[in-house]
C-alpha cells in the first residue's frame, strides 16, 4: 500500500539521505514526515522565512512499521523513546529516578524497524512531558495534554530499506505570512488550555510518577491503559 507523506523544510528535498538528520530528534536519526499537508506547512516556516512542503509517496508493503499508538503501547513507551533520544535535564532526584525507571521498564525495541509512527514533541509538548517526569502533572493529564492543539502524528523513515522506497512527488511553498501565524496560534492554544485548565485540574485518585515508581508499575498495569 502506498502512503502519501509530507516533509517540511526550508528547501526542496528531492532525495532524502539515509543516515542524515539530527541525532537528538524525537526518535533518533531518520526522515520525519506527516500525513497532514497543513501541519507540515506550519512546521516548515520560520517567523520571516517561507518553507517548502515536500510531497512523497512510499510503498509500505513489506515494511516493518512500529506504531506507538498501537494498543500494546501506552504513553510511557512514547516517553521512554523520547528520553532515549532527546536531551533532558533531570534537575531533581525524582526526575532522575523517573527517567532511569522509564528507560528501563518501558524501553521500546524500535532500532530494527523500518518506520515509526507517533507524537511529535515540539517545545510545548516536550515541556508537558517534563512536567510529568518532575511530578507536576498526573498520568491522565499527560495523556490529555498530548491531544491539545491537535498536534498530529509523525511518520518517520528509519531504515535504509524505507529510504529506497520513497519517491519525490513535488512540493508546495508555504508562505510565512500565513503559516507562521497558524503555527503560533496552534501552539498558544495548546499552552493556554494546558495552563488555564488541564495543569490545574486534579481529579480524584490521580496517578503520578511517584506512585508509578513506588509500586514499580509495568506496562501491563491496567491503570496505564
Amino acid at each position: 500500500m502506498k502512503r502519501t507523506i509530507y516533509h517540511g523544510s526550508n528547501h526542496i528535498i528531492q532525495k532524502p539521505v539515509y543516515g542524515g538528520g539530527k541525532q537528538y530528534n524525537d526518535y533518533g536519526r531518520g526522515f520525519y514526515c506527516t500525513d497532514s499537508l497543513d501541519m507540515v506547512k506550519e512546521w516548515s516556516v520560520g517567523k520571516d522565512t517561507n518553507g517548502f512542503a515536500n510531497k512523497y509517496t512510499v510503498e509500505c508493503d513489506g515494511l516493518e512499521i512500529l506504531d506507538l499508538n498501537d494498543s500494546q503501547f501506552c504513553i510511557l513507551h512514547w516517553l521512554a523513546v523520547l528520553l532515549e533520544n532527546r536531551e533532558f535535564d533531570a534537575a531533581s532526584p525524582l526526575a532522575y529516578q523517573a527517567k532511569e525507571y522509564l528507560l528501563e521498564t518501558f524501553r521500546v525495541n524500535y532500532h530494527d524497524c523500518d518506520c515509526m509512527i507517533g507524537y511529535r514533541a515540539d517545545d510545548s509538548y516536550f515541556s508537558f512531558a517534563q512536567d510529568f517526569i518532575n511530578g507536576t502533572i498526573s498520568y491522565r493529564q499527560l495523556n490529555r495534554a498530548m491531544h491539545l492543539g491537535k498536534l498530529g502524528q509523525q511518520f518517520v523513515l528509519k531504515s535504509k530499506r524505507s529510504f529506497e522506497r520513497i519517491i519525490f512527488e513535488g512540493y508546495e511553498i508555504a508562505e510565512s505570512t500565513e503559516w507562521y501565524i497558524k503555527k503560533m496560534a496552534r501552539d498558544q492554544a495548546a499552552r493556554r488550555e494546558y495552563f488555564d485548565v488541564e495543569r490545574n485540574r486534579i481529579e480524584r485518585d490521580e496517578l503520578f510518577v511517584t506512585q508509578i515508581l513506588s509500586e514499580e508499575m509495568k506496562a501491563d498495569d491496567p491503570r496505564l491503559r
